[in-house]
């Protein structure tokens, strides 16, 4: 059926066209020092109305820091929905106006005080599609060297280092449970197994 996505079998009802809601009207409910959110009513292809609640995100990048013997960069930090302590890899959102790169480069730095001489972008995910537009672009950085942290105020993180199959041993178990990282930790296998390819650009620190 056209319309339908690519390599999706199954008995379809509609195509594309036929799933999509249109906005009649919407609304801003609250605005936080991060939050958006919106309320809108919406109308389906048979006319059936319905409200969609969900939060305006402005995009965040996360990096998969890849040391010269092999190990991996990453963070435990607490978050506190969960009230509790998550193993992750580094990610921040994007600032106004912020490239993506430059995005991945500043945070990298900042949370770890890592810089890595070459980059290369994985995929987007879409972490929370269901209540939220929040993409996070995964990249790749290798080619580090130590400098300096730039923890913002209130930023507690703890930086350790790990080895490719120590986390997919904590994934395995069910302890690694960030979606984003767990998406990292795909691609890097992927990638690493010659399936996924990577290309490489130098990085913009100095």
């Amino acid at each position: 059926m056209a319309g339908d996505a690519p390599g999706c079998a199954g008995t379809h009802l509609f195509g594309d066209e036929g799933l999509i809601e249109r906005k009649l009207s919407g609304e801003q409910v609250w605005r936080g020092r991060f939050l958006d959110v919106r309320c809108d009513t919406i109308v389906q292809r048979d006319g059936h109305t319905a409200t969609r609640e969900y939060i305006v995100h402005p995009g965040a990048v996360m990096v998969v820091p890849l040391l010269d013997d092999g190990r991996l960069v990453l963070e435990r930090q607490f978050r506190y929905p969960l009230g509790r302590v998550l193993l992750e890899f580094p990610a921040g959102k994007i600032d106004p106006g912020e490239s993506i790169q430059v995005c991945a480069e500043r945070e990298l730095a900042e949370e770890t005080g890592y810089l890595a001489s070459e980059w290369a972008r994985a995929c987007a995910i879409h972490n929370a599609c269901a209540y939220s537009d929040e993409a996070i672009e995964i990249w790749f950085a290798r080619g580090l060297r130590l400098g300096e942290r730039r923890l913002d105020a209130g930023e507690l993180i703890d930086v350790c280092l790990m080895t490719e199959a120590e986390l997919d041993a904590l994934a395995g178990r069910g302890e690694l449970t960030d979606v984003k990282t767990l998406v990292g930790l795909q691609w890097l296998q992927k990638w690493r197994g010659g399936e996924w390819t990577l290309d490489w650009v130098a990085g913009r620190q100095p």
